[in-house]
């Protein structure tokens, strides 16, 4: 029992680290920006399928990712040029419309290029395997990696917000955008690097996900819903709290999956308990949600109308 708790802790966590590279990006961009982006999930997908296309192209899942990075990061920042500038002085519901048109738009798109089919990244050899964490307990060696790859990202991005000259006008743009303009910074070609990094961030974790998952179209829908759920408890803007929140989460959701049916076998009828866990374990992050809304509304670590 101990070691599954280990290991479907360990999964949590894996879990975590991909909401949080999601998630990340979006709280910027709303941090920053005021834009409340739908379409955020698909740019996860078109990560996923540059990284399974390029490592189809190059046989290599590391140079696949190295060349979907740019090339999420260059269609992000022509989505800023020709569809989201023309957002931001429009109300949120017009946003939340047309973002959501995008995603359709996106969806079909993918449909066209790749087929409705869905693709498959073969696991990079030097990670296929997995190493012994204590005892008899293993651990998937590419699950590691995600891990570390996404725990460097947030360090990078910290030292990025509070520690360069970048990240002085994204927390002085969050708060004061006008004057920051007014000081001679071209604001339009911040926020245009504030989306770019957004989605090269999702399209990271796209292609970090493609060999464990199957890339398909709408990959991005399910994963947004709960990205929005970070940003919510963790506090809109704050990329501190997208950590910790996206962390909390990915640990309560897949141990609600794991142990829930167990708990309940202990009250119920095994098969009124297995239907029952089914039910509620994907209610949890929800009622998590709410408890943290009720008690702090702003969130857990609110940024106070800026970035950080």
């Amino acid at each position: 029992m101990l070691n599954l708790f280990l290991l479907q802790s360990l999964n949590g966590i894996q879990f975590g680290i991909l909401l949080f590279l999601v998630a990340a990006g979006l709280t910027l961009i709303f941090g920053v920006m005021d834009l409340i982006n739908l379409a955020h999930g698909v740019l996860y997908m078109i990560g996923a399928y540059l990284t399974a296309a390029f490592a189809a192209m190059t046989g290599s899942f590391a140079y696949g990712i190295l060349l979907a990075l740019p090339a999420t990061l260059l269609i992000g920042i022509a989505l800023e040029v020709l569809v989201f500038r023309r957002l931001y002085d429009r109300s949120h519901l017009d946003q939340v419309l047309a973002t959501f048109g995008l995603i359709l738009i996106l969806n079909e798109t993918v449909k066209i290029i790749w087929g409705s089919a869905p693709l498959s990244v073969p696991m990079p050899e030097a990670f296929s395997g997995s190493i012994q964490l204590m005892g008899n307990l293993r651990y998937p060696t590419f699950r590691i990696l995600i891990i570390a790859a996404g725990l460097a990202t947030a360090l990078g991005l910290y030292l990025m917000v509070n520690h360069t000259r970048l990240g002085m006008l994204l927390r002085a743009g969050a708060t004061h955008g006008a004057m920051v303009s007014a000081l001679g910074v071209n604001i339009r070609r911040l926020f245009m690097i504030v989306f770019g990094l957004g989605a090269m961030l999702a399209g990271f974790a796209g292609g970090m996900v493609a060999p464990i998952l199957s890339v398909d179209p709408g990959m991005g829908d399910s994963i947004l819903i709960l990205t929005f759920v970070v940003i919510v408890i963790g506090g809109v803007g704050s990329v501190r709290g997208a950590f910790v929140a996206a962390i909390i989460v990915g640990l309560v959701d897949t141990l609600g999956r794991s142990f829930g049916p167990m708990l309940l076998r202990n009250l119920l009828e095994p098969a009124a308990a297995a239907q029952m866990g089914r039910t509620v374990a994907p209610m949890l992050v929800y009622i998590l949600m709410a408890a943290v809304l009720y008690l702090k509304p702003t969130g857990l670590f609110s940024s106070g109308g800026g970035t950080r």
